[in-house]
């Protein structure tokens, strides 16, 4: 993988896991019951594709 491709999935790893830590935050003061549940349970999912994001650019 050149130097650029690895910049960019690095950096949609970087979005993702703001996107989650916002998603969170909004899931945890907001909403209630089950969309506090759905919202926390895509949170979750896109701190896993940052992460994955993350490690593949580090290889």
């Amino acid at each position: 993988m050149d130097a650029m491709t690895k910049m960019w999935v690095s950096l949609f790893g970087i979005g993702m896991m703001a996107v989650a830590a916002l998603l969170i935050t909004f899931a945890r003061r907001k909403t209630k019951g089950i969309v506090k549940f759905v919202l926390s349970l895509i949170a979750f999912l896109a701190l896993g594709i940052g992460f994955i994001c993350g490690l593949i650019s580090i290889i």
